[in-house]
């Protein structure tokens, strides 16, 4: 008798996974008692080493009051995203903790907890930038181009993404910011 498959690996995507990758099985939900912020810098995808552009990282709630006096939505604490099931040897621990955490999600009209892994930044990765007041955030993002593209189509796809998973999903920062740069742009 041959040896049962190992369980499939689900993690969740907050970011460029929501738009960016497709994959076989996807689950929309979301997550409590964390944040979802442009506080990661990037120097390799969505800018430069001379000029980085902003990411978004998952941080815990209670991490990111730490050191985040500048957040101009201090309470937003729920993150939407999908659950995706992915081969476990694209794994990679890069400034980031794989966590086991409960994600929410909405089947068949009711709240239910899917428990699933989730990658979580972390404040001593070197890229991580933590929090910055949105005007100048906005200005970072919206000068900001790398070899993945503008910063700011980032930015768009992933506040498109967001609205596009359920009647339920807002993130008030992320819309915020989208606004913010739509403004730049309406201004050039």
């Amino acid at each position: 008798m041959s040896p049962a498959p190992p369980p499939p690996f689900v993690v969740f995507g907050y970011g460029s996974l929501i738009f960016k990758w497709y994959f076989s099985t996807t689950v929309p939900g979301f997550l409590k008692g964390y944040v979802r912020r442009f506080a990661q810098k990037s120097h390799d995808h969505r800018g430069t080493p001379e000029n980085p552009g902003r990411v978004v990282t998952l941080v815990h709630k209670e991490d990111w009051d730490l050191f985040s006096c500048a957040d101009a939505f201090p309470d937003e604490d729920t993150v939407w995203g999908v659950a995706y099931t992915i081969d476990p040897e694209f794994e990679a621990d890069d400034g980031y903790t794989m966590e086991t955490i409960p994600i929410y999600g909405v089947v068949e009209g009711a709240e239910a907890v899917i428990i699933q892994q989730c990658y979580v930044g972390r404040k001593d990765n070197p890229s991580f930038i933590g929090s910055e007041p949105l005007p100048a955030l906005a200005h970072r993002i919206w000068v900001s181009e790398g070899p993945s593209g503008l910063n700011k189509e980032y930015l768009y796809s992933l506040a498109d993404a967001v609205r596009e998973l359920s009647p339920a999903s807002h993130d008030a920062h992320l819309f915020a910011l989208e606004a913010l740069v739509k403004g730049l742009d309406a201004t050039a």
